[in-house]
């Protein structure tokens, strides 16, 4: 597979797990991905949190690791990049006030590049106005605002995950085997073509 250059936008309190697995495991496959922040250089941390299911109503959040962003979110131009990374956590609420990462939201669509958006990162990608149209899943919670987006909002398993064109959306970090190996897919396609 040819390999692919992807940008992964992220905030404090991402979501532990759907920050670091996907990073570790698109660069492990041999593509380049490179994590930003805005507000933040390479070399600079972000807080995670970790958000767990025990049985309660919702998910419970607990404090993470420090990630280490490895691009400069001013340097970054998103007409590099092959396709986009976003993970969920808390991060998404407030990244979507950010109009820059809504612009480079919007580039990624309508240039037709894969998207790969998981738990509440569906959150930016409504902010950004481009679900609409698109079948997609994200944390529950986060249902409401997918479909006053003109998403479709598809419930699936928390191990599963939709694909509607480019776009790859999955529930919870749960869903990383599939939701990951289904950005794969789109992104080798999209690479061929």
């Amino acid at each position: 597979m040819k390999k692919a250059k992807l940008l992964l936008l992220a905030g404090d309190f991402v979501e532990d797990y759907e920050i670091m697995v996907p990073f570790q495991a698109l660069q492990m496959v041999g593509h380049t991905v490179d994590a930003v922040c805005p507000g933040k250089k390479k070399g600079e941390q972000i807080r995670t949190a970790i958000h767990d299911f025990e049985g309660d109503q919702t998910y419970t959040e607990k404090r993470g690791h420090n990630f280490t962003l490895n691009a400069t979110f001013d340097e970054i131009d998103p007409a590099q990049y092959d396709g986009l990374v976003v993970p969920g956590g808390r991060a998404p609420e407030y990244l979507r006030l950010n109009s820059k990462v809504l612009e480079m939201v919007r580039h990624f669509a309508q240039a037709d590049k894969p998207i790969a958006a998981l738990c509440h990162g569906p959150q930016l990608l409504a902010a950004a106005g481009v679900l609409k149209g698109k079948r997609l899943n994200a944390y529950p919670a986060c249902a409401p605002e997918v479909e006053l987006a003109g998403g479709t909002f598809e419930l699936v398993d928390f191990s599963d995950a939709v694909v509607d064109g480019k776009l790859v959306t999955g529930p919870a970090w749960t869903a990383h085997p599939v939701w990951l190996a289904r950005f794969l897919d789109v992104l080798g396609q999209h690479l061929r073509g």
